[in-house]
């Protein structure tokens, strides 16, 4: 978790003093370029923390070296808590670790610092959705990251083993990310069953880092979303229409004279684009590929043929 690593690096800087994203990154156990994002989002989020140039450079806090969460200003601890408070929701064990860092500083900051803590709160559900509840297999699978320890499963009712590197929970979906015999998979929690923790330990690949290997998961899954482009003309105010169903699959190339603007839109397939097109009726002009606007034609077709001349239609 992002919030676990930001209080690490900064209890790392207060007892060194200054240390550098290659030492951050080694000690924490990611890569160079996420240690450094750490350490710009820290200081960004207004915590003193300052990169110094040259050849003994590094990043530091201005002040020098500090021992503990005492040492904090006002200021610098409310920028850590905002920073920390949305991830508190996550777990009771969460909750009580901020409210321990809480009681760790001096109690003149203590209130700015709770209601910095609670002044953000992330809610995972979309409009018209039911929440999901956490798998029970995330805080073993947690554990067996935390400890090195092989799993086997079944998947798809196949027998698996993996080493869990990592678990990512993408929009209440969650996923392990993990090294096999054939190299790193990602596997979707909700499909494992039968798990079983075993006593044997692996190591983690040399630099691995879990947003790193995430992101390209992430490029995968949307190349392969996005095999067939689109595309069409529409009214420019309902572009962000589009982009909400289409997420990055959505980009607006121009806007033309008469207000509409020229659009592509990705799907895996013709037919998946003309299912969700079909649904705008004429406020949509499709302009290619021929394979989409065959599919449109196609559910019209069919769509006339089973309502045309039906009372109930109007």
């Amino acid at each position: 978790m992002r919030a676990d690593r930001l209080v690490a690096t900064l209890l790392l800087m207060q007892a060194r003093g200054r240390v550098t994203a290659a030492e951050v990154a080694a000690e924490l156990e990611v890569s160079v370029a996420t240690a450094r994002r750490d350490l710009e989002a820290l200081s960004a989020a207004g915590i003193p923390v300052f990169p110094q140039p040259g050849r003994h450079g590094g990043w530091s806090l201005v002040g020098g070296a500090r021992t503990d969460l005492s040492g904090l200003s006002a200021v610098e601890a409310r920028a850590l808590f905002l920073l920390l408070g949305p991830a508190a929701g996550a777990s009771e064990q969460t909750r009580s670790a901020l409210r321990k860092l809480v009681r760790a500083l001096p109690a003149p900051f203590r209130a700015d610092a709770e209601a910095a803590a609670s002044a953000t709160l992330v809610d995972p559900v979309g409009w018209g959705e039911r929440g999901s509840d956490r798998p029970g297999l995330v805080d073993r699978l947690q554990d067996a990251v935390v400890r090195r320890r092989r799993v086997r499963f079944t998947y798809r009712g196949e027998p698996r083993t993996a080493d869990p590197w990592g678990i990512v929970d993408k929009n209440d979906l969650w996923y392990v990310v993990a090294g096999t015999v054939r190299g790193r998979r990602t596997f979707r929690v909700d499909r494992i069953g039968d798990l079983e923790v075993t006593a044997e330990t692996f190591d983690r690949p040399a630099g691995f880092d879990l947003d790193e290997a995430w992101r390209a998961v992430v490029d995968e899954v949307e190349r392969k979303r996005a095999g067939t482009w689109a595309e069409l003309l529409i009214e420019e105010r309902f572009v962000w229409v589009l982009r909400d169903h289409f997420g990055r699959n959505c980009e607006q190339v121009e806007v033309l004279a008469d207000g509409r603007a020229r659009v592509r839109v990705g799907a895996p397939a013709p037919r998946d684009l003309a299912r969700t097109l079909a649904g705008w009726g004429a406020m949509v002009e499709v302009l290619g590929p021929p394979e989409v606007r065959a599919a449109l034609a196609r559910i019209g077709t069919e769509l006339v043929a089973r309502y045309a001349g039906d009372p109930a239609a109007g």
